[in-house]
């Protein structure tokens, strides 16, 4: 038994691998913030560059200003990673309860013009985790397999949040029934 379940795992790990590998060069190029009525368009590598570093661009000056949000607690929430076994992610995200999350995440983050969210998010969050077994927001970004990405900066914290406590509760019980 322990042999077929090591040979899924490696099935399914091999599938990640060849997904990543074969997947358009499609990214985000560029994220909308939305907070409340305003809205404001910054490149990805803007909003990694505040992320990483703390610097802003004039655009993301504006916008922290207007909208009145904490740019360290937006920084923050760009970059906690979240640990996650690629694996079990993709199973997760494969299945009625990964339909659940992914529409709640997709109220956070979302394509410009709504739709398709559960496959843009899965394949986001697929890649994200491909690399390094963990996620953040801003690797969802960067990942995301369309032009634009719309991040409501209303519900980005709490969607990191509920990404974040999902994970920790499927954690130990997915990982018992893989073992």
């Amino acid at each position: 038994m322990s042999l077929l379940k090591n040979a899924v795992r490696s099935c399914l790990g091999i599938g990640i691998a060849v997904l990543v590998a074969s997947s358009p060069a499609i990214a985000a190029n560029r994220v909308i913030l939305k907070y409340k009525i305003l809205r404001e368009s910054v490149s990805v590598p803007e909003l990694t560059t505040f992320a990483q570093t703390g610097e802003m661009s004039n655009d993301l000056q504006t916008y922290f200003r207007l909208s009145g949000q904490k740019p360290e607690t937006v920084r923050s929430t760009l970059t906690k990673p979240i640990k996650v076994d690629p694996v079990l992610l993709d199973r997760v995200l494969n299945s009625p309860l990964g339909n659940g999350i992914l529409d709640q995440l997709g109220q956070a983050i979302q394509t410009p013009k709504g739709g398709a969210e559960r496959q843009a998010l899965r394949a986001a969050l697929t890649l994200s985790a491909s690399g390094d077994g963990s996620i953040s927001i801003l690797e969802i970004l960067q990942n995301y397999p369309t032009d634009e990405v719309v991040v409501d900066g209303d519900r980005i914290e709490g969607a990191y949040r509920q990404l974040n406590e999902l994970v920790d509760r499927l954690r130990n019980p997915l990982q018992r029934i893989l073992r």
